[in-house]
């Protein structure tokens, strides 16, 4: 897909990688970009800045998901395109971890992803054509030592864009996941140093900035990937996983306990 005159809306836009993609598309030549977030404010500066449209949306909300669709509709016609890249960090540690945070999480991470395809898809496929986008995470195809919501949440988010790629496809609809792993963004902040995620994050791969991920999400829709890798070297951690899932699992273990 060329993003050249097509109506894109990205949630979590008011920084990080929603604001680095919400401008790469406007550069793109979209047409109309819907910077989209919970904080007001932040998408109004991002979309003065690119000279789109900014609204108001909490992912935790169906109905202001749907909203968000409906007045996006209603303004530009017809949605090419839904970047549904909202998340949240989530609590830290395991099972012991609060029951709000653990559902601020699911909801934000997992369930937005779900309601926005809700709301767009009957339009995409009475067009026969439409295009999903979600952000995961590499802890979505890996894992997140740190934090069991965050890892949980982000593996469900892989499986939706799963499952809706499997299923639409033959009505025209197509799908691509993002799944990055370390971003300078504001949530590479709840990491703290010296634990053992941000420790294996530094292993594995390069701290990437927003527009690198930007970068990538255009070249992905461009060839219609389905799995976007901006650090292609998960790629090969995947398939190590899937050869030796025990030697895969003590490695992680080796991050723990250093």
């Amino acid at each position: 897909m060329e993003l050249r005159d097509s109506h894109v809306v990205v949630t979590g836009a008011a920084g990080g990688i929603g604001s680095a993609v919400a401008r790469r598309f406007a550069a793109e030549g979209a047409r109309a970009v819907v910077v989209a977030d919970v904080d007001e404010a932040g998408a109004r500066k991002v979309a003065d800045e690119i000279g789109h449209d900014a609204a108001q949306v909490d992912v935790r909300q169906q109905d202001s998901i749907k909203a968000l669709v409906d007045r996006a509709t209603e303004t530009n016609g017809p949605i090419d395109l839904f970047f549904s890249n909202a998340g949240v960090a989530g609590p830290a540690g395991g099972p012991e971890g609060d029951d709000d945070a653990w559902q601020a999480t699911w909801e934000i991470n997992t369930m937005a992803h779900v309601w926005a395809a809700r709301a767009v898809l009957p339009g995409m496929i009475e067009r026969g054509e439409g295009y999903l986008v979600s952000t995961a995470s590499a802890a979505g195809l890996l894992t997140q030592v740190d934090a069991l919501a965050y890892s949980t949440t982000k593996h469900a988010a892989v499986a939706v864009a799963e499952w809706l790629a499997i299923n639409y496809r033959d009505a025209g609809i197509r799908v691509s996941c993002v799944c990055p792993q370390a971003v300078r963004t504001p949530m590479l902040d709840v990491a703290a140093e010296g634990s053992a995620g941000m420790r294996s994050m530094q292993a594995s791969g390069a701290i990437l900035e927003p527009e690198d991920v930007a970068e990538a999400v255009v070249q992905g829709i461009r060839e219609e990937r389905f799995l976007i890798l901006p650090h292609p070297e998960v790629a090969r951690y995947m398939q190590h996983k899937a050869n030796d899932p025990d030697r895969w699992l003590e490695r992680m273990r080796q991050f723990v306990r250093a």
